[in-house]
């Protein structure tokens, strides 16, 4: 109840700083939309925003659990309308800023006399920086949850200038990371702030390398092709926050951006996988539990999970006659797919099941998830092995999430997750993004 308290006042502060993009627009959308691609290299997730004055197409990883908006500054960095955040200002009050001070070059973005900073986060890599938090013109599209509809804009997103080498081990030809983490200054709560919707949003990563996935910010609708609503194939399960920041830099007592929830047991092929239960809780060092990523391209499992899964997987396999093969990197379990039937729902290969709250609330893993092709004769469990004392016990990664609507409910603080939308005969790639208008 504090924790909302809190959210309330500091949200009234951040609409008061951003609402003068309002009076520029007299249409309010109920929702947002933007695109997300798969890049094959790195398997990160992109999207692209328009920012600046003039407005310059920007494309971002994303960053489920970032904490902001970062992108590099030191590079073609031009803008009329850039502001920076001045030292002691609300802006850096919403941000944390965790620290202020002077730049001594001219002044430029990114390095301005007398303003605040946050620390700018690749995720990816594990490393970050210093950064300027600042204000400049971000514009999306609005929709109506089936089609993209007029271009809005913020005039005054709250965001943090990198550097051009945080970009290394990010996809070619991005500019920073789009975090969308429950921070006030985040995508899903400055655009929530900005048109008064609903604080949630709703990721669909797509498995496809040639067709889009989809991001909305506020509610629902979120219809695919053909006429398929998938938000009214959403369970649900509580969000929980880890006392401990788990950012490549943060301050002593910051909770982690990142969204948790509470995985109680996995099965096999409807059989319970014994467990040390005590690994899927979070411990007051903010060690243990299950995180959703998408800059993680596959599942990550402490390894006494690890060991208990595939051995359970793979005797599953062994009893349908699926033949295992040599590991083949980063995978340590593979097998001969000459045996494997392909259906609606991927490879015919055992299903994963975490198991949330209840035994009836069940996010199930098949195989167009589960399992990665790696050559005409080959599947590999997309599933790696974590070690032994890692930080997050289950990190959910991408290969898992696609074709999967998952909706993030920040007021109500819980996942609504639909498993496969294979099942429903639509994919993530089936968002219509050709306007209405």
């Amino acid at each position: 109840m504090a924790y909302t308290m809190q959210y309330f006042l500091f949200s009234c502060l951040l609409l008061f700083f951003i609402s003068p993009s309002l009076a520029q627009q007299s249409f309010r959308p109920k929702a947002l939309v933007i695109p997300v691609s798969k890049d094959t290299n790195t398997l990160q997730y992109v999207t692209r925003i328009n920012q600046r004055t003039p407005l310059v197409p920007v494309s971002l990883v994303v960053d489920l659990g970032g904490q902001f908006l970062w992108v590099d500054c030191e590079r073609n960095y031009v803008s009329s309308t850039y502001f920076p955040a001045r030292c002691g200002s609300a802006v850096c009050s919403l941000a944390r800023a965790n620290g202020c001070g002077d730049c001594f070059s001219g002044p430029k973005p990114g390095c301005n006399n007398n303003t605040c900073g946050v620390s700018p986060d690749n995720s990816v890599t594990g490393t970050a920086t210093s950064g300027e938090v600042a204000q400049d013109v971000v514009s999306v599209q609005s929709t109506d949850g089936s089609n993209p509809g007029q271009v809005v804009t913020v005039a005054k997103f709250i965001f943090s200038c990198g550097t051009t080498s945080l970009l290394e081990g990010l996809a070619n030809g991005v500019m920073g990371m789009a975090g969308l983490g429950r921070t006030r200054i985040a995508f899903p709560s400055q655009f929530a702030s900005a048109f008064s919707f609903t604080r949630k949003f709703a990721i669909c990563l797509s498995s496809s390398n040639r067709y889009n996935g989809v991001i909305f910010f506020g509610n629902g609708p979120y219809v695919l092709l053909p006429n398929v609503d998938a938000s009214q194939s959403l369970t649900y399960t509580p969000l929980f926050i880890n006392p401990v920041s788990t950012a490549s830099a943060y301050t002593a007592g910051e909770a982690s951006a990142e969204y948790f929830i509470g995985v109680k047991s996995i099965n096999v092929g409807d059989q319970a996988v014994q467990l040390n239960k005590t690994l899927l809780s979070i411990n007051s060092e903010g060690v243990g539990g299950t995180k959703i990523s998408t800059v993680n391209p596959y599942t990550i499992l402490e390894t006494s999970i690890f060991k208990a899964v595939t051995e359970a997987l793979s005797d599953e396999a062994a009893a349908r006659n699926i033949t295992r093969v040599a590991a083949v990197s980063p995978f340590d379990v593979c097998f001969n797919s000459s045996n494997v039937l392909s259906t609606r729902l991927g490879y015919s290969v055992p299903s994963i099941e975490l198991v949330m709250q209840n035994e009836a609330t069940l996010w199930r893993i098949y195989g167009a998830n589960s399992m990665v092709q790696v050559s005409s004769d080959v599947l590999c469990l997309g599933f790696v092995n974590g070690g032994s004392n890692p930080r997050t016990s289950i990190v959910i990664g991408g290969n898992q999430l696609e074709d999967n609507l998952l909706q993030f409910d920040l007021a109500e603080s819980r996942l609504g997750f639909s498993s496969t939308l294979l099942g429903r005969q639509t994919t993530c790639s089936n968002f219509n993004f050709t306007s209405n208008a």
